[in-house]
């Protein structure tokens, strides 16, 4: 394992809040695993010095996890039970509401769970807990209800209503990545919210699993698949210097399908893209019918290879459409990170890259743990400029050695 130490100097001087407590509900347990293991680690190597000092009592050790057991009875009811102590310690919960593969027993049915029986789970942890711990924070990749956001007639505000009552519940952090619509941290303009994004996870990403990859305006091309990706698209082509485009979807406002207007055609401003790399930076693949409609017509367009990076692979629909796309040539490669469930089929596809988001995440843990400023962790500018640049000479130094051999006789 390797970290930037430069960033971890910063708590060297910082005593954490309290001692840390790691709570993984069943959906997110992989997560949480690796979590566990890199803050683990990184305590061990680094801070072996404090060892001895009462006030870091608990502060190294080889598992921060919490048991919890999360009961399901005949009827579907359920209790959840803490299996140790969280007693004035500073406790994450994480919870992966879209992993849909954890299933219980009601009346003799299996049922799949959903984002409210996740959502349910997670209120009942913090019931368990009883106030005991010095603080709760939540950790929720993808935010529960995050798609219903706002009011656009008689309808609810659900992603608003989870957060505040998470608050009143007694969460003091909550933790999401990517959100929809991080507006809804309004419903508690007090309360702590952080939203953070997977730029650099995508780029480091692409520079290990893309051959002959090139990161310069010359080269790519950064694609938002419409309106709502634009801040994603721009940020990411700036820092890396390149150049940004964007499709807008044109959509039949006179019929509702599914419960939202069809989308008619995918229109695209922006410049050529004659031979460049297209990177396309989203949000999530739900169905996938969007994204790969978008780079079926970048391809049409011009475009070289074409990228697909998403926070979140839902694939609600299964993986075919992505298979048969691959197949006729729309995309090279769909780069999603581990922040929630991926079917295991995935991992098997040849065009499938998962970016790891279990550093960052246990980086983000360990900061607030502290109470130190995450303004780095949160905007990872400098990281992409690092990460680029060493990319950028060792693609120079081996076309200059390619360029050698050409010559030789």
């Amino acid at each position: 394992m390797q970290k930037n130490i430069k960033l971890y100097r910063q708590l060297e001087n910082k005593l954490p809040v309290a001692p840390l407590g790691l709570i993984g509900l069943p959906g997110a347990a992989a997560l949480t695993e690796e979590v566990n293991e890199y803050i683990s680690y990184t305590r061990q190597i680094d801070h072996n010095i404090v060892k001895t000092d009462p006030a870091f009592s608990g502060y190294v050790l080889d598992d921060y996890r919490i048991p919890v057991d999360l009961e399901r009875m005949d009827t579907g009811e359920g209790r959840a039970t803490l299996l140790g102590s969280v007693r004035g310690k500073d406790i994450y919960i994480f919870v992966d509401v879209t992993n849909h593969s954890i299933t219980y027993k009601m009346n003799g049915f299996v049922n799949h769970m959903s984002p409210d029986d996740h959502f349910q789970d997670l209120k009942r942890v913090i019931a368990a807990i009883d106030g005991k711990a010095r603080r709760i924070a939540v950790i929720m990749p993808f935010l529960y209800e995050g798609r219903q956001h706002a009011r656009t007639g008689r309808e609810s505000l659900d992603s608003a209503l989870m957060f505040k009552e998470l608050i009143d519940m007694g969460v003091s952090n909550f933790i999401t990545f990517d959100a929809h619509d991080p507006r809804i941290s309004s419903a508690s303009p007090m309360s702590n919210f952080d939203n953070f994004t997977p730029p650099y996870q995508f780029l480091r990403s692409l520079m290990h699993s893309v051959p002959n990859l090139i990161v310069d305006k010359d080269h790519i091309v950064v694609i938002s698949p419409d309106e709502g990706a634009v801040d994603r698209a721009v940020y990411f082509a700036g820092v890396i210097g390149a150049d940004a485009g964007m499709f807008y979807k044109r959509r039949d406002y006179s019929t509702i399908v599914g419960g939202k207007n069809p989308i008619v055609a995918h229109e695209f401003l922006g410049s050529d893209l004659n031979g460049k790399d297209a990177i396309i930076i989203d949000d999530m693949i739900s169905s996938g019918g969007s994204i790969l409609d978008t780079s079926r017509q970048l391809k049409q367009k011009g475009a070289g290879r074409v990228f697909l990076c998403t926070t979140f692979g839902l694939f609600t629909d299964g993986m075919e459409s992505f298979d048969k796309a691959y197949e006729n040539g729309d995309f090279d490669k769909v780069v999603t990170t581990n922040l929630t469930y991926l079917p295991p089929e995935a991992f098997e596809k040849p065009y499938f890259v998962a970016a790891d988001m279990s550093k960052y995440i246990a980086t983000i843990v360990d900061f607030i743990n502290h109470d130190a400023a995450i303004t780095n962790v949160s905007t990872p500018t400098e990281k992409i400029h690092g990460i680029l640049d060493r990319f950028n000479h060792q693609v120079a130094t081996e076309l200059e050695e390619e360029e050698l051999e050409s010559t030789e006789f």
